[in-house]
């Protein structure tokens, strides 16, 4: 297979796993319980904009932040790999990491309701640094076919967040909470080996690197 298809399907899998559309939906609703149906469809929508947003800027800009604090690309891969396995380990324990938990400071009336498409649905239920790290890990080499698919793997789990936002009472009752946990504990084994592979590979790195 291509390497840039393994890429582009490594990566996907990757912010599946830590953007959990599915285990998400129930928070969507419990957060925007009680809105218009017009606004509930304007958090949705602001929420994976502003996700997006921020993922691409970090996906983007990553090289020029490397080099702006000094930072190497092992060491980074080391700190975001063990960031990933922690939310990955939270979500197999069947709860929501801290990095990306949700909080309960919502509101019904219409400006909390779409500030609450900012925090914490975008940041950092979406767009937490666990998403983030994942994104600069990926793009890391920041070549342009690298970026694209990048942004297109985020691009296509957007989608489906604001899919699953958008059905999430029908989703809800559906699936049922029971199923919902068995999905986030199989997105949270899958996020640990992502963030373990990462470990290993800035482990490596960090070998090669020379002395001083």
């Amino acid at each position: 297979m291509d390497s840039g298809a393994i890429h582009f399907g490594t990566v996907l899998v990757a912010f599946l796993a830590i953007m959990n559309p599915i285990a998400n939906a129930p928070a969507f609703v419990a957060l925007t319980e009680g809105m218009e149906p017009a606004i509930r469809r304007q958090v949705a929508l602001r929420s994976v904009l502003l996700a997006f947003g921020i993922v691409a800027a970090f996906a983007i800009g990553g090289r020029t932040i490397f080099d702006l604090f000094g930072i190497t690309l092992p060491a980074f891969r080391i700190a975001g790999g063990g960031l990933v396995a922690l939310v990955g380990y939270h979500m197999l324990q069947g709860r929501m990491s801290s990095v990306s938990a949700p909080h309960e400071d919502a509101q019904a009336n219409e400006d909390a309701a779409l500030g609450i498409a900012i925090t914490p649905l975008a940041l950092p239920m979406l767009a937490g640094p666990g998403t983030i790290a994942t994104a600069m890990n990926f793009a890391s080499e920041s070549t342009v076919p690298e970026i694209i698919r990048v942004l297109l793997a985020v691009g296509v789990v957007c989608v489906l967040t604001w899919a699953a936002f958008r059905g999430g009472p029908a989703l809800t009752r559906f699936l049922g909470k029971n199923a919902i946990d068995v999905v986030t504990r199989l997105m949270g084994l899958i996020l640990a080996v992502v963030g373990v592979q990462m470990l290993i590979t800035g482990v490596r790195g960090a070998m090669a690197l020379p002395a001083g």
